[in-house]
């Protein structure tokens, strides 16, 4: 019967940050968990990270709203955290108290810099994990600063992401084993994990240091962008010799001319030819003209266009529900039509919560003052 979600009746322990956690918890509430976000007072609301999550506020200083927390933890399979390394412990939830609560529980802990070494305790945001392990000093042109990719291979691709990974890997060993886990989700490890590949190519020579000298970092005229005659842009991306014949066929230059694909010596006359020809046309006239071929020529889109092109549509790649365009589930699964659930105000079901951990009412009473 697979019109489940995939992770029902999993519970799951949000202790609400901002970004990358709740970015976690909600992609593990996209595929079905139960995620308790616990937020603290006057945190702004994140009406696509929040999706499908019930959440209370709580002042974590109030010894009542830390026994409340443990009750939680005997109720929940996972609980995720992004405070600085040792913060959960002071306020009497970390690792320990926890595990000792509920044996099998996976506790996710998410740093920039890890749980351990010199800087575990510095202050950092995405621009200065990347900017440490070498991935944001590959990117951009020579002698131009670089740009920071949005906080996207930080924060969401090295920390949301492998979070999300390891909680399912230590879910499946706790499931079998009835034993938790503590995972040390850091960002720095993540970013680099994701830059293996250029390990792989260093080791035979064919990646270097040197920014903008690479065949993926922008350099290689058949793979990067151009700007168009309407100042919007192409994205080129012709890798294979054959889809580079395409586009020059398309492009109307002769190959001759054009030169050897690979040579770098030539790269200089060919980014200018190129260059030249993209600016003769706007970016739809391109578009059209490439829309379909297999040369790897698209248009470069904004998110509002983006969420009109045909392809985004007839994939429903973005849902608009009350005003906000929401991302559809990603990854798919089958059988499983994916709805944005409402996005209730943060704290909305506080008492609700409260409640169903059966606590008195003064104390309940006590924990709705705080807030």
């Amino acid at each position: 019967h697979h019109s489940a979600k995939p992770l029902n009746g999993v519970r799951v322990l949000e202790l609400a940050g901002l970004g990358p956690v709740p970015y976690a918890g909600q992609l593990l509430a996209d595929m079905g968990a139960e995620v308790i976000s616990v937020a603290r007072k006057g945190q702004p609301s994140q009406p696509v990270e929040d999706r499908g999550k019930r959440s209370l506020v709580l002042n974590l200083k109030s010894p009542p709203a830390i026994d409340a927390i443990l009750k939680l933890v005997e109720q929940v399979d996972v609980l995720i955290e992004g405070y600085r390394p040792g913060v959960t412990e002071r306020l009497g939830i970390g690792p320990s108290e926890c595990l000792q609560r509920s044996p099998s529980l996976v506790y996710g802990r998410m740093t920039g810099w890890g749980q351990q070494g010199p800087w575990s305790q510095k202050a950092g945001h995405d621009i200065n994990y990347i900017g440490l392990t070498g991935v944001l000093n590959a990117m951009g042109e020579d002698g131009q600063v670089p740009q920071p990719p949005l906080n996207l291979v930080g924060d969401y691709g090295g920390g949301s992401l492998f979070l999300v990974s390891g909680v399912l890997a230590a879910l499946l060993s706790a499931r079998s084993s009835g034993e938790g886990r503590v995972l040390d989700v850091a960002m720095i490890d993540g970013a680099l994990s994701m830059f293996g590949l250029m390990f792989s190519m260093h080791s035979e020579g064919n990646w270097s240091t040197t920014r903008a000298s690479n065949m993926l970092d922008g350099s290689a005229p058949f793979y990067r962008c151009y700007l168009c005659k309407d100042k919007r842009f192409m994205a080129v991306g012709a890798l294979e010799p054959a889809f580079f014949r395409e586009m020059l066929e398309l492009l109307d230059i002769d190959a001759a001319e054009y030169g050897e694909q690979y040579d770098k010596n030539q790269y200089a006359q060919q980014n200018a030819l190129l260059e030249s020809t993209f600016a003769s046309k706007d970016r739809d006239s391109w578009a059209q003209l490439f829309d379909g071929s297999d040369a790897c020529v698209t248009p470069v889109l904004d998110y509002i266009e983006a969420r009109d092109h045909p392809h985004m549509k007839a994939r429903q790649a973005l849902i608009e529900r009350d005003d906000v365009l929401h991302p559809n589930m990603a990854p798919r699964f089958s059988g499983l039509d994916f709805n944005p659930p409402q996005t209730p105000a943060r704290g909305q079901q506080t008492r609700e919560l409260l409640e169903e951990l059966s606590l008195p009412a003064d104390v309940i009473d006590t924990l709705l003052e705080g807030v």
